[in-house]
């Protein structure tokens, strides 16, 4: 994993920045933008306000116009700061447009995060997030430089924003580096399968939670969520990840569910979010 600075436009390739928050755990998510001929994309947004403004300030200060947002999924935490570029076509698979025209779960927002219980706040009354205004579910090259290309795995509407040029790929949370993943709306299976595909396509890749990573940091995420389908998970490199007591109980009983051909929320996860 290379250690690069957080909070700030850090480029990772030609006219590619990557904005790393630190940690990684529940709410704190990565983000990033890409010079183009006409302008910028961003991918992801972040959560609330105290994340989103010093990023928006600083993709101003490149002093290009934000074109095109692209949101890899449709959790809070990615998707928050789209009102920070309002002049930008929000881009996002059908899956993802569908949740964000649902109502915001405040309260569910608030037990599992409550640390960020007055940016919740904030958010639902002041800058909730725009609804999708363009429908990505086929791989698409939106510019001579952006590719977005579709996947499942961690939601059923996943999007990564590949920049071949620069060798550099926004996996969104398909990846998790130092951090454990949470596949609550997942499917374990599929998506460890997806990331021998993911794999090949960058040797940089910005995941959506953690350092900058490469091949290694995928292989350790994909044996991790094999683990969990087969529901034990043995020592390992995760055993310094964060928030391994929290997620490990909801990634094994989701696999368990999918086995049993149960789709739905496990019953731990909705524990963690209040709802039981």
């Amino acid at each position: 994993m290379t250690n690069a600075p957080v909070c700030t436009l850090h480029p990772v390739g030609d006219g590619v920045y990557a904005w790393l928050q630190p940690g990684g755990e529940s709410g704190v998510s990565n983000a990033g933008v890409i010079v183009d001929d006409d302008g910028l994309t961003v991918v992801d947004t972040m959560m609330v306000r105290s994340q989103w403004e010093p990023f928006a300030a600083a993709v101003a200060g490149l002093g290009l116009a934000v074109r095109r947002v692209v949101l890899t999924h449709a959790h809070i935490d990615h998707v928050g700061g789209t009102t920070a570029f309002r002049n930008a076509m929000i881009l996002a698979s059908s899956y993802t447009g569908a949740l964000l025209d649902q109502e915001m779960p405040l309260a569910a927002y608030k037990a599992f995060m409550p640390a960020f219980t007055d940016g919740f706040d904030d958010l639902a009354a002041n800058a909730p997030p725009r609804p999708v205004s363009h429908l990505v579910d086929d791989a698409a090259q939106l510019t001579p430089r952006v590719e977005v290309l579709p996947a499942t795995g961690h939601t059923g509407g996943d999007l990564m924003v590949l920049v071949e040029d620069a060798d550099v790929l926004f996996s969104g949370d398909l990846c998790f580096f130092g951090v454990t993943p949470l596949a609550f709306q997942g499917d374990l299976e599929t998506w460890a399968d997806v990331l021998d595909a993911l794999v090949e396509l960058a040797s940089v890749i910005v995941p959506g939670h953690g350092p900058i990573g490469g091949a290694a940091e995928v292989r350790e995420l994909q044996a991790y969520l094999r683990h969990c389908v087969e529901g034990r998970i043995p020592p390992g490199p995760w055993d310094t990840w964060l928030e391994r007591a929290e997620r490990d109980p909801i990634n094994i009983e989701k696999a368990e569910m999918l086995r049993r051909d149960d789709d739905g929320i496990p019953p731990s996860m909705l524990k963690a979010i209040g709802l039981t």
